[in-house]
């Protein structure tokens, strides 16, 4: 499939924006181990542990606050590297890799979130996530089992918080950045092979060819 220069730009937007999606998610993730040596994964807990870290800790409410944004903005950018793509027409199978790990990290960076729901233990995010527990309950067959083992036994207690702590540090976030490197390495494998192209159609340009240069 012939480039057009639009092509090649969003391209290159795209590699850019895959240096900022892993350089937010080692953001996200830094800040994370720097939070939880203070964190207590408990019913209460929770909200005491990361009100001492934003009031008491040195820079605390920094790390606090860089950790909330480089979630929320690792949410924003993967979606807008998905457009990116498809507005470049980057359907070969050679960006395969590039899609795949793209979609999945969006869908990690989503579950970061979704994790994160009820770790602050707050009014606002116990009942979002109790309203979440509802819909993933009426899923046919497994919603009941599903919503015990998350909650770790049906109701919202210290066990649920300790799960989705587990669910966050330990299972999404290393995965998330695995994802973010192959994205990354999948363009610029992608970058390599669109400067090619482009020597290629100068070579066929009569005077152009940089052989001759």
């Amino acid at each position: 499939m012939q480039s057009t220069q639009f092509d090649r730009i969003l391209r290159r937007i795209a590699t850019i924006l895959s240096v900022v999606i892993l350089s937010l998610c080692l953001i996200y993730v830094s800040t994370g181990i720097l939070l939880s040596f203070y964190y207590e994964p408990t019913a209460g807990g929770a909200y005491r542990s990361l009100k001492m870290i934003d009031t008491q800790v040195a820079y605390g409410w920094l790390f606090h606050r860089a950790h909330d944004l480089a979630g929320n903005a690792m949410i924003v950018i993967a979606l807008a590297q998905i457009v990116v793509m498809f507005l470049g027409r980057q359907f070969r199978k050679s960006w395969l890799i590039a899609w795949v790990s793209g979609i999945l990290f969006t869908l990690s960076a989503i579950a970061l979130d979704w994790t994160a729901m009820i770790l602050d233990w707050t009014q606002e995010g116990y009942w979002r996530f109790n309203i979440e527990l509802g819909n993933i309950e009426a899923i046919p067959l497994i919603g009941t089992q599903l919503r015990d083992i998350i909650t770790g036994g049906g109701a919202i207690s210290s066990l649920t918080v300790l799960h989705l702590d587990t669910l966050h540090n330990y299972l999404i976030s290393p995965v998330a950045i695995i994802l973010a490197v192959i994205h990354l390495a999948a363009l610029i494998w992608q970058e390599r092979q669109m400067y090619t192209e482009v020597i290629e159609d100068l070579d066929q340009i009569p005077g152009t060819s940089l052989a001759e240069s």
